[in-house]
């Protein structure tokens, strides 16, 4: 089998990689998610109105922190577990990688049981959550059993499904104010740089470039499409909190759980009563590639700290998600464990940059060695 030396330590077969331009689809597609569905009334509550620039902040940070990854994953062994073991050794740096392990199933839990919730309250109030649980995981381990190819093409599909959704925020701009989001910048500076770590929160999911890297064929050229992929979901969080914020007045969106969702319920076509129920049916492939692309990264990790094979990891993995999912109920639950990953996800950002010193620091005392 011919093998592409694709990142210095790790020789991944050719048939596996994906070509640079797919990773502008696996940026995007793992940042939106079920939280586009409901993050306004978050940010509301920090700096009101003028939450969109942070939005735009953070849409910049983050593009910052891309660039840090580039640079840490251009010199180093490959993925997340070669830094680790390269910069602190085989055992510590193993423990650590399994730190990322557990952040990266944690978010995959996360969306599976906040979708569930989505589904519970706007569809069916009197769902088995045993049964949908199980067919979703079910899904996910087919999904990621078949490979990261596999996996990239779901990022894929969710990307052109999604497309069409954003094109309904013409209904609540028609209905809305535009007057709402007047005046700018009525807030603090400590206001909106609170909003703007909330937004962050929001746009999790870049860091898994840290575990896939390898697997991108000439993955500098892969760069720019990553860049493209940060804008565009700035541009659509964006887009999604100045439609919401025309809609809904302040006072309305503090008491609103699912803004999105809640501005569903005034597009109206004539073959469609119930368009929510639609757009809830069709942000499944939306939430998809958060859940398999999160377990799959999750499983990795195991796979290259102790050498064993993936799709037995998978299986133990989606079992240790699933009876959890199944006994979280009720609203103070999931808001707890969606701040518990919102918190680690913070704190993973803010290790980026710290790793990459660390890695500069070991770099230089190598070759001075």
């Amino acid at each position: 089998m011919n093998k592409l030396n694709n990142s210095k330590g790790l020789n991944i077969p050719e048939n596996y990689l994906v070509t640079p331009t797919y990773v502008f689809f696996l940026i995007h597609s793992m940042q939106v998610g079920v939280g586009i569905l409901g993050f306004e009334k978050y940010l509301v509550e920090k700096a009101g109105f003028d939450a969109w620039i942070s939005v735009l902040i953070a849409g910049g940070i983050l593009h910052i922190i891309l660039w840090m990854i580039y640079r840490l994953l251009q010199n180093g062994g490959g993925d997340i577990v070669e830094i680790h073991k390269n910069i602190f050794g085989k055992y510590l740096g193993g423990f650590l990688s399994l730190l990322f392990c557990a952040y990266f199933t944690l978010l995959a839990f996360t969306v599976v049981i906040t979708f569930i919730e989505v589904i519970k309250v706007w569809v069916f109030p009197g769902l088995h959550v045993w049964v949908f649980a199980f067919v979703l995981l079910f899904l996910v381990y087919y999904l990621v059993s078949g490979g990261f190819r596999v996996i990239t093409g779901v990022c894929l599909i969710s990307v052109i499904i999604g497309l069409p959704i954003l094109l309904l925020k013409y209904f609540p701009v028609e209905a809305g104010h535009t007057m709402n989001i007047f005046p700018v910048i009525s807030h603090s500076v400590t206001d909106i740089l609170g909003a703007t770590k909330q937004s962050i929160l929001s746009f999790l999911g870049l860091e898994f470039l840290l575990i896939y890297y390898p697997f991108i064929k000439n993955p500098q050229k892969s760069k720019k499409w990553a860049h493209y992929g940060v804008f565009f979901t700035t541009m659509v969080y964006l887009i999604s909190v100045l439609v919401t914020f025309v809609y809904y007045s302040e006072e309305q969106l503090k008491q609103v759980v699912w803004g999105t969702i809640s501005a569903w319920k005034i597009v109206e076509f004539p073959f469609i009563e119930r368009f929510e129920f639609v757009g809830i049916a069709m942000w499944l492939y939306v939430v998809l590639p958060n859940i398999c692309l999160g377990l799959w990264g999750a499983t990795r990790i195991p796979k290259r700290v102790f050498n064993v094979k993936q799709k037995y990891v998978v299986i133990l993995f989606c079992i240790a998600i699933y009876f959890p999912a199944v006994l979280i109920d009720g609203r103070p639950m999931i808001d707890a464990v969606n701040n518990l990953s919102g918190q680690l996800g913070m704190y993973v950002l803010m290790y980026i940059p710290v790793l990459l010193v660390l890695k500069t620091i070991s770099d230089k005392v190598r070759k001075r060695t």
